[in-house]
């Protein structure tokens, strides 16, 4: 069995794709827009351009994610975060670094009593992240 994160984005999950495959070292696998879906006739004209379902290899882990339905009544995730176990400090405090850029840092990467670095941030597309090296 796998598990993998699906998390809806207001209306910028093409960018939030890219930008994690850039700053994990993955690839953006799968990327279907709202009008190349089947009976994309009938599509809301706000929803043509936004994805409908991606895919983005993360390692040996897979994030799936599409754009909001409805962004004006998006909300960001609230009581999940995206986990990211490392076992190198200087690559995790730099993944770290890179995400929080334009987001909001909750817990600033440090050592810990459980853990050589850890650190909990919101990215600028919304998403909680929580960062941890063994």
């Amino acid at each position: 069995m796998n598990i993998h994160p699906y998390i809806t984005y207001k209306d910028d999950c093409a960018e939030a794709f890219q930008t994690y495959a850039r700053i994990f070292g993955g690839e953006v696998v799968f990327v279907q827009n709202f009008s190349d879906a089947p009976g994309s006739g009938e599509t809301p004209p706000h929803l043509a351009d936004k994805v409908m379902h991606a895919r983005v290899q993360l390692g040996g882990n897979i994030l799936m994610g599409s754009d909001s339905f409805d962004p004006d009544t998006y909300a960001s995730p609230i009581g999940v975060s995206v986990q990211c176990g490392f076992d190198d400090f200087d690559k995790a405090k730099a993944v770290f670094d890179a995400l929080s850029e334009g987001g909001e840092v909750s817990m600033p990467f440090a050592a810990t009593f459980w853990a050589k670095g850890f650190g909990m941030l919101t990215d600028r597309f919304g998403v909680p992240w929580m960062l941890n090296v063994d």
